[in-house]
């Protein structure tokens, strides 16, 4: 059970516009949100939240879809599994726990509900550290010009019902093969057997198959227009903010990207970031986590 992985956190379902969302919380100080990634829940902190509530209020939450949260049935438009309607989630589940404000650690989806949330409600976020992505509009650029694969992008992406059928028909070797390829060992040596048991609950289960696609439909279409509308306008990041990247998979893997993570980044919605590559592959918080640790130490250690 992914209780194991987390002694002494306080446990929570917090009533949000999505339906509930599960929560774990533990420490003092300024409080912290960690959002994990696809296909995964908050059990992929398990080797940093402990070390990260030794100096703030950490608060893991499963996103909208994931996990022990509720998968809300979706819309035609795909608004429900955009990244700024998670991003709402968030700002309820702080605000049930008492925090206005807060720094926020997202990685792979999770990191695109941060920068979303640091768009779209900037006094809500002190702080803001994205592990392992490029902005949602860049990526489907470059895949759309075939510089890069679309991959999962576009088969997740595909209309109803198609991908949800074909994955429901044996659904954890098609998750699980994805972690393998875009973790550096090619294989699921990296995760811990219990967080592993996680994920396969999460994605094991129609409704949330369900809810993955239409997360990467919402990617294809509303987050997109949310990107654009916020470039047009020349809106900005305005929270100190941490770019980490693995050389592994987001500069030499199969997404590997000629531009520097960094420069992409500060071209478009964070030109005051900065940011460090880890040893790793797309799971830094699980492949590495000493140095990804190390590195949102030192950022949040950081004078503002």
């Amino acid at each position: 059970m992914s209780d194991d992985l987390f002694p002494d956190f306080e446990s929570h379902w917090i009533d949000t516009e999505a339906g509930r969302i599960f929560a774990r919380t533990k420490g003092t100080g300024e409080p912290l949100v960690l959002l994990h990634g696809f296909p995964q829940t908050h059990a992929m902190w398990h080797h940093l939240a402990p070390a990260l509530a030794e100096t703030h209020r950490v608060v893991c939450m499963d996103l909208r879809g994931y996990g022990w949260s509720t998968a809300p049935k979706s819309d035609a438009k795909h608004e429900t599994y955009s990244k700024r309607a998670m991003g709402r989630d968030v700002i309820e589940v702080m605000e049930a726990l008492g925090h206005v404000h807060f720094t926020v650690i997202g990685h792979d989806r999770g990191a695109r509900v941060a920068y979303r949330l640091a768009l779209d409600h900037p006094g809500r976020v002190d702080r803001l550290a994205l592990l392992d992505i490029l902005p949602t509009y860049h990526v489907w650029e470059r895949m759309r010009a075939g510089a890069i694969p679309e991959a999962h992008w576009g088969y997740l992406s595909q209309p109803y019902p198609t991908p949800e059928e074909e994955i429901g028909r044996d659904p954890i070797p098609y998750f699980e093969g994805l972690m393998r390829s875009w973790s550096a060992a090619g294989d699921l040596s990296a995760f811990d057997r219990r967080a592993l048991e996680s994920y396969r609950r999460s994605c094991n289960e129609p409704t949330r198959i369900h809810a993955f696609c239409e997360d990467y439909r919402a990617g294809a279409t509303r987050d997109i227009e949310a990107d654009e509308a916020d470039l047009a306008a020349g809106r900005t990041i305005q929270c100190p903010t941490c770019v980490i990247w693995s050389d592994y998979y987001l500069v030499s893997g199969s997404v590997g990207h000629e531009q520097k993570p960094l420069d992409i980044w500060r071209r478009s919605f964070a030109p005051k970031a900065g940011g460090v590559g880890v040893t790793s592959g797309h799971f830094v918080a699980e492949e590495n986590p000493g140095a990804t640790l190390e590195a949102l130490q030192a950022f949040l250690g950081s004078e503002a």
